[in-house]
């Protein structure tokens, strides 16, 4: 029997992760903030945008470097894929039915070590 949706479309999709597993995966980062982005839930580190829930109810938008984005969108576009709005600026959107958790993990910390000062890493890594 298939899933649904709330009537906000923020936590749950079909399969794969939920928005609420990607703001646990965001908040467990130091010095990341909650707040919101183009009306949708987003997080950010010192007031740079780390990632957003899409006003298309089913993906995150995701800050990535240029030359990952170009691998994963290409090995991946179940995954990974680029719209003309963000073919310029190093973002991302990801199919949060489709993705797997912990590569999602590694990419959104990734995002945060990108962002984050070195103090705010060092507690990071500190903690493990």
């Amino acid at each position: 029997m298939p899933k649904t949706k709330k009537k906000n479309a923020v936590s749950k999709t079909e399969g794969g992760v939920t928005f609420d597993t990607v703001r646990q995966l965001a908040l467990a980062l130091p010095r990341v903030e909650e707040g919101t982005s183009y009306g949708t839930p987003a997080f950010r580190v010192s007031g740079k945008i780390l990632a957003r829930f899409h006003q298309d109810g089913e993906s995150l938008v995701l800050k990535v470097e240029f030359v990952a984005r170009e691998v994963l969108t290409a090995t991946q576009p179940d995954m990974f894929y680029v719209t003309d709005h963000y073919r310029c600026w190093p973002f991302m959107l990801v199919r949060l039915k489709n993705v797997e958790l912990n590569l999602l993990r590694g990419l959104i910390e990734e995002a945060w070590r990108g962002l984050a000062s070195k103090r705010a890493i060092a507690e990071y890594e500190a903690r493990d």
